[in-house]
């Protein structure tokens, strides 16, 4: 682990890296992945400070950039890196806009709570989302090989439409982006965001056999598989209760919770 200005480093294996950006409410973690051809960035963070300083000191890789999901605190440096992959379901978000986010609302969300000193590049009256044409298109079931460590995707929707979760099959971590994570809310409460589909993806990811640990994207480092046996009772709880739709509130279970 180091510390940085802005950035806190975290070593998950000899090969795997977490960048986190505690001093912003988001808490948010992007993932650097190595393999002994190339390297995975899973997303770039909020954009407050440039992510591509750290990666240049974890690896001289070529890196390509694999976005969970078009959200301002996921693709904030993608514009230092030149192989950017992106669903289908978001590339639009990506090349046009986050759709039903106004730039007033991104700014406020961008520079309220934040208990760190922030680089003087950083301007949250003049911030602007990442936008531009992916590299790559992805759709459900590509693979991405590392050389010696094989990454599948899962479309997971709800979030956003081109949702994804991203499996390292060779060491078994689920990367789950905005889908699961812990202590604060999941979101599907935006007319953006599908409350069915959430659920679905829930359901799906749980299913999924040999998971070592679960990463999602924000508050805490590395959740125990175990969660997906909730995740999977959650999902089937909301679906006979008629609760996955817009408007019935925060839904507490074991270890998450889920916002409607």
């Amino acid at each position: 682990m180091f510390q940085d200005s802005w950035f806190t480093v975290q070593r998950i294996d000899p090969n795997t890296f977490a960048i986190s950006e505690y001093g912003h409410w988001e808490k948010v973690h992007s993932f650097l992945l190595l393999g002994n051809q190339k390297a995975a960035l899973i997303d770039t963070g909020l954009g407050i400070d440039n992510i591509k300083r750290i990666t240049d000191r974890l690896t001289t890789l070529p890196i390509d950039v694999i976005t969970t999901h078009v959200h301002t605190d996921h693709i904030g440096s993608h514009g230092e890196f030149e192989r950017i992959y992106v669903h289908e379901g978001d590339r639009d978000w990506l090349v046009h806009g986050i759709k039903g986010l106004s730039i007033e609302q991104i700014r406020k969300e961008i520079s309220r709570d934040i208990t760190l000193p922030t680089p003087a590049t950083f301007n949250p009256e003049t911030y602007q989302p990442f936008q531009g044409e992916p590299t790559y298109v992805l759709i459900d079931g590509d693979s991405i090989d590392l050389g010696n460590r094989k990454l599948t995707i899962y479309h997971t929707p709800g979030h956003s439409p081109g949702h994804i979760c991203v499996l390292d099959e060779t060491n078994g971590y689920l990367f789950t982006g905005d889908l699961l994570y812990d202590e604060t809310p999941i979101y599907a409460f935006y007319p953006s965001t599908n409350p069915v589909d959430l659920v679905n993806s829930l359901e799906r990811i749980s299913e999924i056999p040999n998971i070592s640990m679960i990463y999602g994207s924000h508050n805490t480092l590395g959740l125990e598989p175990g969660i997906l046996e909730e995740v999977k009772s959650a999902a089937q709880y909301l679906r006979e209760n008629q609760l996955t739709r817009f408007g019935t509130g925060i839904h507490k279970f074991k270890g998450f919770s889920v916002q409607f």
